[in-house]
């Protein structure tokens, strides 16, 4: 019988998918009510910094064995040319996505634009990912290296057309600054995770759940992770233009 190679959706992975979700909202929310000015949150430090961080990293880190397991699969049934040529297609679909904020922003904010930001950074890593993906311990290195790599870059400044790189000019400011240095390195220590536990593309561990099991809130919010990623802020954004409003205010 011919095996199939058509990737699975695991549970988990939608899970800790959702999870980020989650946890990114949440953030989100925190932030806004700051950058208005309606309540005093410390949304850059302490707690509420290693929020956006955690949350950066379960996105990219889960990017990352969403590509080992999918590479897995297309490897096996690609050519090297259709295989290059999914992940191209697919991270420039996604890095468009993120040019599309850069162009909302740059309107309605120019002064915090949204330059180079995570949706930026996972269309360029996925069309980077061919090259990684036949590796596997190696990418446990690279990541580690890169992320180092990126604590370095933090103290050096650079012209504005390295901000992809994590070189920025003096004074740079953005609402979403996740460059490659050192933020493809947590999608390298992805693909290494997804190529360990999910050799060949399959899960190589078992779970308290049937195989295929899709239930759940939070697998739910992860098989949906994009959509909700493009509409949460708007959908934040307008529900604090009602309950903060001059004629909920004047009523309260």
């Amino acid at each position: 019988m011919e095996t199939s190679h058509v990737p699975e959706r695991f549970r988990e992975i939608d899970s800790f998918r959702g999870l980020a979700i989650v946890m990114m909202v949440t953030y989100h929310v925190a932030f806004d009510l700051s950058y208005f000015g309606i309540a005093p949150l410390p949304v850059t430090t302490g707690a509420w910094r290693v929020l956006a961080i955690a949350t950066a990293s379960l996105f990219l880190a889960i990017a990352g064995v969403s590509l080992a397991i999918s590479g897995a699969h297309a490897r096996a049934r690609l050519g090297r040319a259709d295989f290059i040529r999914k992940y191209l297609l697919r991270g420039g679909f996604i890095f468009l996505l993120g040019m599309g904020i850069t162009l909302v922003t740059w309107v309605l904010l120019p002064g915090d634009a949204i330059v180079f930001g995570i949706l930026h950074l996972i269309g360029v890593s996925v069309m980077l990912a061919p090259l990684f993906l036949g590796f596997r311990r190696a990418n446990l290195v690279l990541g580690a290296l890169v992320i180092l790599a990126g604590f370095f870059m933090t103290s050096l400044a650079g012209p504005a057309w390295l901000l992809w790189l994590g070189l920025r000019p003096p004074g740079f400011t953005s609402l979403d600054y996740t460059p490659l240095l050192p933020w493809f390195g947590v999608v390298l220590l992805g693909m290494y995770a997804g190529q360990s536990l999910y050799p060949g593309g399959r899960r190589g561990f078992s779970l308290p759940w049937k195989q295929g099991s899709r239930k759940g809130l939070l697998a739910f919010l992860g098989r949906h992770s994009l959509l909700i990623y493009l509409v949460h802020q708007p959908l934040i954004l307008l529900a604090i233009a009602i309950a903060w409003s001059p004629a909920v205010i004047q009523a309260a």
